[in-house]
């Protein structure tokens, strides 16, 4: 019954409906997704993105449905500064305090064995994908505490416990994510402050043609994104209604679920054999660099 589920309190099953939230990544993929569902669900959304003219692309399909309820920002999540003016941008918008922060801007990183990766890219993707979501934390939880209530959700990656060779600078970002993620929950059990981090394998999004991906890593993953991706929709859906039921970890996809269990079951085993397929893998060189859009993840 869609009515009354609207008029449940804050807390139950509808904390993500009439949220007052800021989505970062809004520009497209799984952060676009989060910010459309999010105002069908009766919300105010602040869509942060470094692509402004991205971020207003999600204000304008948001403004067809419900008029009035999104704002546009330009974020470097990057930038501790940004993302403290992003904050108080969304206490000025809002007729009352942020309730929901969902920190996804990411990009896609690999390609490369450790040694040959360079410290530029280490530099580049730890300061995006995990020093982003560390900036977004640690400004917007005050915030939350000063409220009472209210929720973060962290868009991490399977890529942060599956470990896979040739991707250590992504795998190290989304693993320090979801290390931030559980830490929070810890000291935010006992409230009525939520804590979700999401950990899919494979979205239809962007992020492989705009990240700093080797040719034949990005060949392989539009492949798989192709054949085995969820719509970030789909993504969007099943984190929100988690974050409703107040689940810590959200892995949307059958194979997540599977590495998640084989990882923790069969530690040595899984080590082993993730080196014998990188072996199987080509080893190129790398793409041709892009400006780095900050895109959702």
């Amino acid at each position: 019954m869609p009515g009354l589920r609207n008029l449940l309190p804050f807390g139950a099953s509808g904390r993500t409906r009439g949220a007052r939230a800021v989505v970062t990544g809004a520009g497209s993929g799984i952060g676009r997704a989060l910010a459309l569902e999010l105002a069908a669900r009766g919300g105010q959304v602040v869509c942060a993105d470094i692509d402004e003219a991205r971020a207003a692309e999600t204000v304008a399909a948001i403004d067809r449905a419900h008029p009035g309820t999104a704002y546009a920002f330009r974020c470097d999540v990057a930038r501790r500064e940004d993302v403290e003016i992003l904050a108080r941008f969304a206490d000025s918008v809002f007729d009352g305090p942020v309730t929901l922060v969902i920190n996804n801007a990411g990009v896609g990183i690999g390609g490369h064995r450790v040694g040959e990766i360079g410290f530029a890219d280490w530099e580049w993707a730890l300061g995006i994908n995990l020093w982003g979501v560390v900036h977004g934390c640690e400004i917007f939880a005050p915030r939350l505490r000063a409220a009472g209530r209210g929720g973060i959700i962290n868009v991490a990656s399977a890529a942060g416990f599956a470990a896979a060779p040739s991707m250590a600078v992504y795998n190290t970002s989304k693993a320090g994510v979801l290390a931030l993620s559980e830490t929070l929950a810890a000291e935010f059990s006992g409230t009525d402050i939520a804590v979700t981090v999401l950990c899919p394998t494979f979205v239809r999004t962007n992020v492989a043609r705009d990240g700093r991906i080797t040719s034949g890593s990005r060949t392989l993953a539009d492949t798989l994104m192709r054949w085995t991706g969820f719509s970030p929709e789909r993504v969007a859906r099943i984190t929100l209604d988690a974050h409703d039921r107040r689940r810590l970890h959200v892995l949307p996809q059958p194979d997540a679920q599977l590495i998640w269990l084989l990882k923790r079951t069969f530690p040595g085993q899984y080590t082993t054999v993730a080196g014998l397929l990188e072996r199987l893998l080509p080893q190129d060189e790398p793409a041709p660099r892009t400006t780095g859009e900050r895109t959702g993840v």
